[in-house]
Parts: C-alpha cells; sequence; structure tokens
C-alpha cells in the first residue's frame, strides 16, 4: 500500500509554453530546483540538487520513464538518504484558456508520512512558483 500525492494546476498557458517549463533545464532551475544531466530519452538519468539540510543531502536522483510531447512527462524521484523511491508524473490537457496540468507524486511508503507532508507542501510552492515563471515567459 502506497500514497500518492495529486495537484491540478488551471495554467493560461498553451501546453508548449508549459512543457517548455517542465523540460527547459534554466527554467526548470527557477522554479523547481537546479538540474544537470537532462536529457529527454526514456531511461536517461537527471540530478535536482539544492542546498543541504539537516537529514538531506539536497540531491534527487531522476530517470526519465515516460516522455509524449506537449502532453507527459515521467520520472522516478529517490532521495536516497531518506529512503525515498517514488514517481512524479506532469500530464498536460489543453483547455480553452490554456492548460490543465495534473502532477502526481506516487509511490508513498505508510512510514513516510513525513516524507508525504514535506513534498505536498513543496509540490504547493512550486507549482506557485511554476505559475509566476510562465506569467513571464513569452
Amino acid at each position: 500500500q502506497t500514497d500518492s500525492i495529486s495537484f491540478e494546476f488551471d495554467l493560461d498557458h498553451a501546453p508548449t509554453k508549459v512543457c517548455r517549463a517542465l523540460t527547459d533545464p534554466a527554467l526548470l532551475t527557477e522554479w523547481l530546483l537546479p538540474v544537470t544531466g537532462l536529457e529527454l530519452t526514456p531511461g536517461t538519468p537527471l540530478t535536482l540538487k539544492t542546498q543541504a539540510y539537516p537529514g538531506w543531502d539536497g540531491v534527487v536522483n531522476c530517470r526519465i520513464l515516460e516522455i509524449e510531447e506537449h502532453r507527459k512527462l515521467s520520472y522516478s524521484w529517490v532521495v536516497g538518504a531518506m529512503g525515498l523511491d517514488t514517481v512524479v508524473t506532469f500530464t498536460l490537457t489543453p483547455t480553452a484558456s490554456g492548460t490543465r496540468l495534473s502532477l502526481v507524486q506516487s509511490g508513498f511508503k505508510p512510514e513516510q508520512k513525513q516524507n508525504f507532508g514535506g513534498a505536498r507542501y513543496g509540490w504547493k510552492m512550486m507549482g506557485a512558483r511554476l505559475g509566476d515563471l510562465l506569467a513571464t515567459l513569452s
């Protein structure tokens, strides 16, 4: 039995622009975390890294699992120091006013309530930052 976090963001931006913010390393750094090694090919590893905190070295090891241009992006999200091994999936659906971005992070174990709460807080904050960033892009 595992738990999932799920968010939906209704964005007033075209799926192509939203996809760019999810896949461009410079843009990812602005709203999510600094990224290295991002290649949009299934199986390719990438690393997200921020400042270290007590109990976490600031590193998230990822691997691209699935990509459908302008529609879906899925990757593993592994934080070894915390024993966290989850999957993050972004799904983009065109709407009359832009894009509905669905975000799901799945695979939290029952004993990972603190990780679950931290991820929920983090994605909510990152979603707001993504919206702010999209407003600045042409």
